[in-house]
């Protein structure tokens, strides 16, 4: 016979745990879907593109609270403030996500974008056991990043009540630095811990619990926004064009002369001669252009810009 212990403790956390999960709309069940593995495969892709269409009318009602806290975060990138992603799970994967896509495409240092995922690196492709449920561990993460005032820290979390997540915003509101809340619950314990709390109820999933749908669909598009458009008013594009890409490979090689000809109207042997001087950044091509200047007097009129392309062709 096999006796079994039992923690008291923990079968007590165990059930408040759950019926916390209980009362979140990310995990309710829908007895409506109890049949979906039975239908034919063209009425489940329908099914689930319906559902995902709903996600962005579910992100517009939220455009005032996020619009507010991305002014926030420019004002506090512009002083040299960092924008830090911190999360468990899909949610901390859409944010080291986003942050790897800004380097190439916005020409930022990878230390201004940082994604934290509980777990570390590892956690990218295998989860770690007991990560998300731990505080001191989103705090001993920020620690090392030494945090400052003019620093941003958005916690994410689908269900809203991560500990990892809380555990980020609470840590940045300790050092003075903004905290963004964003969840997929109302009134989680994760926008209320942070300055600005940013929630997108998109409802139940598909498949009950599996937050790697809507709601990873959701925080994609909102993380999307944050970082594009914080960007944009840092003075990161000309107009819809994006003039601090870095070009790395030959597509992006490509794409920066062709944003140069966009911007310029110029003549290819002309643009490749700016692009040279420039030593490739195309933003100091655009102005050399549009300007009639050589690249250090383009260089010296960005510094003074704080690289606003549009304000240098004005000075």
């Amino acid at each position: 016979m096999t006796s079994t212990s039992t923690n008291p403790d923990a079968s007590t956390n165990y059930d408040a745990l759950r019926a916390q999960l209980a009362t979140m709309a990310t995990e309710a069940y829908r007895p409506e879907l109890a049949e979906i593995d039975q239908l034919p495969t063209l009425d489940l892709a329908r099914l689930m593109n319906g559902e995902d269409a709903t996600v962005p009318t579910t992100v517009a009602s939220q455009l005032p609270r996020i619009a507010a806290a991305i002014d926030d975060i420019a004002e506090r990138m512009s002083r040299g403030g960092r924008l830090i992603y911190a999360g468990a799970g899909t949610a901390g994967r859409m944010g080291v996500l986003d942050a790897s896509e800004c380097p190439p495409t916005f020409n930022t240092d990878p230390s201004e974008v940082v994604g934290l995922i509980a777990g570390g690196p590892s956690a990218m492709v295998k989860a770690v056991e007991g990560a998300e449920d731990s505080k001191d561990l989103a705090a001993a993460d920020l620690d090392t990043l030494a945090l400052t005032p003019d620093d941003t820290v958005i916690g994410i979390s689908a269900s809203g009540r991560t500990p990892y997540a809380i555990g980020a915003v609470e840590h940045a509101r300790t050092k003075g630095a903004l905290s963004v809340g964003l969840s997929c619950n109302a009134d989680s314990a994760l926008a209320a811990a942070a300055d600005h709390g940013i929630e997108v109820v998109t409802g139940p999933e598909l498949l009950t619990g599996s937050t790697r749908l809507k709601a990873g669909t959701a925080q994609k598009l909102v993380l999307n926004m944050i970082s594009t458009i914080t960007m944009i008013r840092l003075g990161k594009t000309y107009g819809n064009l994006m003039v601090d890409v870095r070009a790395s490979n030959e597509k992006l090689r490509a794409r920066s002369r062709r944003i140069v000809a966009l911007a310029t109207g110029a003549e290819d042997a002309e643009i490749e001669t700016a692009l040279t001087a420039a030593d490739g950044e195309v933003k100091t091509a655009i102005l050399m252009i549009l300007a009639e200047i050589d690249a250090p007097t383009a260089t010296t009129r960005l510094t003074t810009t704080k690289g606003h392309l549009r304000a240098a062709l004005t000075t």
